[in-house]
């Protein structure tokens, strides 16, 4: 005894079996070569923790907010004169004030 098995073409679509899925829709069938970008040679093996291209700013505000950081704990520990601060991290006084001061929260829709 023999048995025959037919085979039909799998159709996706809306129900009706009208349409197939487009062939480039898989990532399997994408051509992706891993350039990198001036911070890393490797999309995929890059050791930040998230995309230059994602943080509003890019590499050098990531970069800053660990330097601001170290700004503000420099002159809250050491007590150190701003002068000193800004030649450590070579930048200038304004830039020193300008992370030491607090940022104004704006209110929403206007004036309370």
């Amino acid at each position: 005894m023999t048995t025959m098995i037919e085979l039909t073409e799998f159709r996706v679509g809306r129900g009706d079996g009208s349409r197939r899925p487009r062939e480039d829709a898989l990532p399997e069938h994408l051509d992706y070569r891993d350039d990198g970008c001036t911070v890393f040679p490797s999309c995929l093996s890059c050791p930040l923790p998230r995309c230059r291209y994602d943080v509003p700013g890019g590499a050098r505000a990531m970069l800053n907010v660990t330097r601001d950081a170290e700004i503000r704990r420099m002159r809250e520990e050491g007590d150190l004169p701003v002068d000193e601060i800004a030649s450590r991290f070579r930048v200038s006084r304004r830039t020193v004030f300008r992370v030491l001061t607090p940022k104004r929260v704006e209110s929403v829709g206007g004036a309370a």
